[in-house]
């Protein structure tokens, strides 16, 4: 017998855990740690930031849902991972033992890392669900009193859709409200281009989103280092493309949504051959780490090379169906491992990411995520915006039925030729 557990309940952790319990053996055991049992559908916090959604409209009591599948559940949360002992650390000073251990934790928000930054300083977030409900007061108080707005990520952040989505977001629904003609925005990014996205881009993102932002009448400031944030100002400099400072820009604000940089959490951070310097979990290309070959990662926490070279920290995003692919490639993994085979399983890492706009929106699919690609498409229209809504719903649902996927998403993505997995022949021929 067996004792799997799965660190975290995020997107990544839940849909690792349903994944899991489908490939363990009778007498295996499977358990999830976590502070908590309540699940939020991160990319839906930008509406619940200008009241387009309530929390409990995007949030699951998973505890009944675990409980159900035959899956343990600790909610005292980890204080700290002991990989040479094989044991998790709880913060009620209880242990917890593991044959193999499933890091999904997710990050830690970096905000200390620039003074006045987060929802304790003076910028709003959309990370946590929580974070967007502060949002949202903040916003109530702009459509009362409209003044400037920056958006936006700051140098390190490694997720720069919900800042992209969240800008075009905020304009609609200062339209709605028949303020926008008195509130300007800036956004301001440290990626070297509109449209980066930690990804050198996909497809005609930087011609898309560039052309989206002149139509809304969005100014903005690449290659930007946010060095403070203070109540009635942000204050950036803008560097060259070998670093140097090119200017400095002390922007107004009346409302402010910067995401912060990313790092390993406290449970994971520091430990030897197991993070890299940010606390990320170091992998293989079966999401094994190589120090400790029973300790597994999926997620945002995994640690990714940044793709290319650029003036400021910009991170590689871990979108959702790509964490869906390390996930399958992990279930398969650990399976073979309880067999007495060795992991093969390679995940795909392909993306597929609807960015909603408030009214419209864009859709990219890259395959793989991090170039160069086979698959290397953009296209904006209405549509994102309704499948985004559709998509919320559908996960949701997964969810709550503990359902890692369906006949019906296979099948579309069958059609597609989106694989979550890569062919074995091709990781022989690596």
């Amino acid at each position: 017998m067996s004792h799997i557990v799965v660190l975290g309940a995020g997107l990544g952790g839940l849909i690792m855990a349903y994944e899991m319990k489908a490939k363990i053996r009778r007498d295996d055991r499977l358990t999830v740690v976590n502070f908590g049992s309540s699940y939020s559908f991160v990319p839906s916090n930008p509406w619940v930031a200008v009241g387009w959604r309530q929390p409990g409209d995007i949030t699951v009591d998973f505890g009944p849902v675990l409980k159900q599948q035959g899956i343990g559940l600790r909610v005292e949360g980890a204080k700290r991972v002991h990989p040479q002992d094989n044991r998790i650390e709880l913060n009620d000073g209880s242990v917890v033992d593991y044959d193999y251990l499933i890091i999904a934790t997710g990050p830690d928000l970096a905000f200390d890392e620039i003074p006045g930054l987060g929802p304790d300083g003076h910028t709003q977030s959309v990370c946590h669900t929580g974070h967007a409900l502060q949002a949202k007061a903040a916003f109530d108080a702009l459509v009362k009193k409209p003044g400037p707005v920056v958006i936006g990520a700051v140098q390190g952040a490694s997720c720069f859709g919900p800042a992209y989505e969240f800008a075009f977001i905020l304009d609609t629904a200062l339209r709605n409200a028949r303020v926008r003609d008195r509130v300007p925005m800036t956004f301001v990014t440290p990626e070297p281009y509109i449209g980066h996205l930690g990804l050198d881009g996909v497809g005609d993102t930087k011609g898309l989103i560039e052309s989206a932002m002149r139509h809304r009448h969005i100014k903005w400031i690449t290659n930007a280092r946010t060095t403070r944030a203070e109540a009635d100002k942000i204050v950036v400099e803008e560097v060259n493309d070998d670093g140097s400072l090119k200017a400095t820009h002390e922007l107004p604000q009346a409302f402010s949504m910067l995401l912060p940089a990313f790092r390993g959490v406290p449970a994971v951070h520091g430990i030897e051959g197991l993070t890299n310097p940010r606390g990320f979990i170091t992998i293989d290309k079966h999401q094994r780490n190589p120090a400790f070959p029973n300790v597994f990662s999926v997620g945002v926490c995994v640690a990714i090379p940044p793709v290319g070279k650029n003036p400021l920290a910009v991170g590689v995003p871990k979108t959702g169906f790509m964490i869906e692919s390390m996930v399958t490639a992990t279930a398969e993994n650990i399976a073979a491992l309880l067999r007495g085979e060795e992991p093969r399983a390679v995940a795909s890492w392909n993306a597929v990411c609807l960015a909603d706009f408030g009214d419209d929106g864009i859709a990219f699919v890259a395959q793989p995520q991090i170039p160069p690609r086979n698959v290397n498409w953009a296209s904006q229209g209405l549509w994102v915006h309704a499948a985004k809504i559709g998509f919320e719903k559908y996960f949701l649902r997964k969810i709550r039925q503990g359902k890692p996927e369906t006949f019906y998403e296979n099948l579309v993505l069958d059609m597609l030729g989106i694989k979550k997995l890569k062919e074995i022949h091709m990781e022989a021929a690596d």
